[in-house]
């Protein structure tokens, strides 16, 4: 009956974007995210691909063509600067993250706090009310606690008056396992 970590991200994101939408996954690693958003925006729709790793890229891309899946655009930059890539007038239906680092690569280069609290609030500034940011937080490596305090401090400070925050995640599982937490731009 509950759902797992990344079923219930996606449950998640099918219930804040609708076809048409613009949406965008943050860290889009090997493209499991993009092909998801990609088929729930459907051909009118578009997803914003970032990555840092051109591996990333270049997996997600290869995903996205055995699929005939064409509605998306890559960004080869850190997802703090998002902000110079989206069009001032651009309302995103969306977002995910998947924080951590990219699996079976390098697992020195991971995402860190104050880039990714950069690339919420930019994507805030965008978001659609009553629309959700997803974030997958894998912090079980070196490095993976500090981003999730300062995630969690971060969005634990969001005015509750604009935004819902809420955490997801199985509390009786060994091995730091990974967590959800979704901020809904209230209306």
């Amino acid at each position: 009956m509950l759902k797992g970590i990344l079923n219930f991200a996606h449950y998640l994101l099918e219930e804040s974007v609708n076809p048409g939408d613009t949406t965008i996954d943050a860290t889009c690693g090997n493209g499991n995210d993009t092909l998801f958003l990609s088929r729930i925006v459907g051909t009118n729709g578009h997803v914003i691909a970032c990555d840092i790793q051109q591996q990333a890229i270049d997996a997600t891309r290869q995903r996205l063509v055995e699929h005939n899946r064409f509605n998306v655009s890559f960004i080869q930059d850190s997802h703090a600067r998002l902000k110079k890539y989206i069009n001032k007038d651009t309302q995103i239906g969306g977002a995910i993250f998947n924080l951590g680092y990219l699996p079976k690569s390098d697992k020195l280069i991971i995402t860190n706090g104050e880039s990714t609290i950069s690339a919420i609030d930019i994507i805030l500034d965008f978001l659609k009310q009553g629309r959700l940011i997803v974030l997958v937080v894998y912090h079980g490596h070196p490095g993976g606690e500090e981003e999730k305090n300062t995630v969690l401090k971060h969005v634990m400070n969001l005015d509750q008056n604009d935004y819902n925050v809420v955490q997801y995640g199985f509390i009786n599982q060994k091995n730091n396992p990974p967590f959800i937490i979704a901020i809904e731009k209230k209306q």
